[in-house]
């Protein structure tokens, strides 16, 4: 079974920079569009950005030209770089993959949340 961890939160003052990975581990015969959304205290859970398998991403509007995301397909595994952080970023952010499973069967897994934490 796919899973995901995350990893590269943590507390960041206003106008820093963080970077968060996600692995994925598991049998799986391959791994398409993988993605970083987030919740925040009190909201839902809300997009981020996604990248596919091919290197197309698609970002949240209001985070165009402050977040970046990429992947490493050979080590299976998906970043977000997120710059000029501000303290509405704080949230918990998670990863996601559409995952074709050992028997074909498509999978949508979740990790479970790093949290950021945007304050002075």
């Amino acid at each position: 079974q796919v899973q995901l961890v995350e990893s590269g939160g943590g507390l960041v003052q206003p106008g820093g920079s963080l970077r968060l990975s996600c692995a994925a581990s598991g049998g799986s015969r391959s791994i398409n569009t993988m993605g970083w959304y987030r919740q925040a205290p009190g909201k839902e859970r809300e997009l981020v950005a996604t990248i596919t398998e091919g290197g197309s991403t698609n970002y949240a509007d209001a985070l165009k030209g402050r977040f970046a995301i990429s992947r490493d397909n050979a080590k299976n595994t998906v970043y977000l770089q997120m710059n000029s952080l501000k303290p509405e970023d704080t949230a918990v952010y998670y990863c996601n993959a559409g995952v074709v499973g050992v028997y074909y069967e498509y999978l949508e897994v979740w990790g479970q949340g790093t949290l950021v934490t945007v304050s002075s």
